[in-house]
């Protein structure tokens, strides 16, 4: 099964003033729907998510989790919190992602941005019903002093937050455009499992890794005692092509985005809507099955 993940190319947890609009563009929302100012924009994103979750493709049956933004965990879909309404109604497991950004590039990555509030959002996540969250760091090019950092600040949060009660997603995304990715990944899989190694009895994690150079690369990460899961991120790959180089790898499911949201529009009818969305779902799932 995929799980896959609802929020729209942002580079913060509450969707960035730069990043929205270029979302809402490419969905085709009207520009009079948000000429409000900034609620009014998080308002069209948030209504577009809702169209996502709410379409009857969108279950259990397919979907083991989503991925949602503080801005939507804090938000309702009809009359009900969100993270309710996608176990409640639906069976998906909601996640938050947590991080606040990424910090300027240094030895090749960007680590993330400090997050001096996070104790108090873990907290918040708890109370609503969220079972885990999601970190993104980024690594650009094949440095093992900057590879080793990422990982490093990876597992801390981690740690912090499997004490909070909740599980982690690590997440440190290989650019795929890099001219050094399969060197990139050798590093980061000695690193990850190092740091595997070193999780105490108890602590266990999630890895969501980018579609690997080399088939089956992250297998020995998939079999580790101390990983729940490896899930893939589409990162910036077409849907079909995700879904055709997740379909040979073993034991990783699809965590996309972008991917996911491929071809809806704003403009859509409900019913040409949800029929490209059924589609979309019934292609990353046929892929995660057969990587499974």
């Amino acid at each position: 099964m995929p799980n896959i993940s609802l929020h729209m190319n942002s580079t913060s947890n509450k969707q960035s003033g730069g990043s929205t609009p270029k979302a809402l563009n490419a969905y085709g929302t009207p520009d009079d729907d948000y000429v409000e100012g900034e609620e009014s924009m998080y308002n069209a994103v948030h209504t577009m998510r809702s169209r996502i979750i709410t379409a009857n493709s969108f279950t259990g049956d397919k979907i083991l989790g989503a991925i949602l933004f503080e801005n939507t965990m804090d938000r309702q879909v009809e009359g009900i919190p969100t993270s309710q309404y996608l176990w409640e109604k639906k069976q998906v497991i909601p996640f938050l992602k947590i991080d606040k950004g990424l910090a300027a590039e240094k030895d090749g990555v960007q680590v993330m941005k400090p997050m001096p509030t996070l104790d108090e959002l873990l907290k918040r996540a708890k109370a609503a019903g969220i079972f885990g969250t999601k970190l993104r760091s980024n690594i650009n090019s094949a440095n093992e002093d900057g590879i080793k950092t990422v990982v490093e600040q990876q597992f801390a949060v981690g740690k912090q937050i499997i004490a909070a009660g909740l599980v982690p997603i690590i997440e440190p995304e290989v650019n795929i455009q890099s001219p050094d990715k399969a060197a990139s990944e050798e590093i980061l899989k000695k690193e990850l499992l190092a740091a595997l190694d070193e999780l105490e009895d108890g602590q266990e994690v999630m890895l969501k890794l980018s579609l690997p150079s080399v088939v089956n690369f992250y297998k020995e990460l998939t079999k580790h005692p101390k990983c729940i899961r490896v899930v893939a991120l589409s990162g910036g790959y077409s849907r079909d092509e995700a879904n055709v180089i997740l379909s040979k790898q073993d034991g990783m499911i699809a965590s996309f985005s972008r991917a996911l949201s491929e071809g809806l529009t704003y403009g859509q009818s409900e019913s040409e809507f949800n029929d490209v969305l059924a589609k979309s779902i019934d292609a990353i799932c046929a892929a995660s099955a057969a990587s499974s």
